[in-house]
């Protein structure tokens, strides 16, 4: 099995590159993520990547200072340079230091996993990959049914949107802009609205507890809850439950 880091100071441009490659046909086990030269050459000593996605334009140490010192010291590593400028004076530094690939930004899957297979080839060119089928892909818009599904049957849990876009690739940004066209609210204004219709319906039932309430819809802070119900309603819990 292989390992993969990606160096880009976008975080988009980083999670499109996980997203479009195909790991787990070219056998790639774990992928890395940084956002400049100068903390890839920390990360490359520590976890030993097969493979680096470089891109050209970023602070600190930009791509051409990275290669320069990766390439001496770490010879083995295939370079895979991932640009948004279709220079020349930049392709000719990459394959200088031994880059394998320049592509251009955006990223393009079909182009990505041909340079991702040609890495592994000149790694391994024993290796075999007609056996491995595709990894299934899944849509920004399953995606979002996904959250829609766990925000209305767990929403006495706690939901984080970055937890849905770091397992699927997605940035938050975009997830939550195509909740809010598909649905009408926010992904936290859904989750709240849901939140809060729940505990009216406890509150009318004067045997249940307030904080027992809070904490059955997703609130450890029984005042947090009070001012949050508050907003939605106007009303705390307790003249709420007075009113009904």
């Amino acid at each position: 099995m292989y390992k993969a880091l990606i160096i880009d100071d976008e975080k988009p441009v980083r999670i499109a590159i996980q997203k479009l490659a195909n790991w787990r046909k070219y056998h790639v086990s774990q992928v890395y993520q940084v956002e400049n030269g100068l903390e890839a050459l920390h990360s490359i000593r520590e976890v030993h990547p097969d493979i680096v996605f470089v891109d050209m334009h970023m602070p600190v140490m930009d791509g051409v200072g990275f290669l320069e010192k990766a390439s001496r010291e770490f010879s083995n590593i295939v370079y895979i340079v991932i640009s948004g400028y279709d220079d020349f004076s930049y392709a000719q530094s990459a394959l200088r230091y031994g880059a394998s690939e320049y592509l251009l930004k955006p990223v393009v899957a079909d182009e990505l996993n041909h340079a991702v297979e040609k890495a592994i080839l000149t790694l391994n060119p024993q290796e075999d990959f007609g056996t491995c089928e595709d990894e299934p892909s899944i849509t920004a818009e399953e995606v979002i049914d996904i959250i829609h599904e766990a925000i209305t049957t767990r929403y006495s849990e706690t939901i984080k949107i970055s937890d849905f876009a770091d397992k699927y690739f997605f940035s938050r940004e975009y997830l939550s802009k195509l909740y809010k066209t598909q649905f009408g609210l926010g992904i936290y204004e859904d989750l709240s609205r849901i939140r809060m219709e729940r505990a009216m319906c406890l509150l009318k039932d004067p045997a249940i507890q307030i904080q027992d309430i809070a904490a059955r819809v997703g609130f450890t802070d029984t005042n947090y809850f009070s001012k949050a119900f508050r907003k939605y309603t106007g009303l705390t819990p307790s003249e709420y439950r007075k009113a009904n």
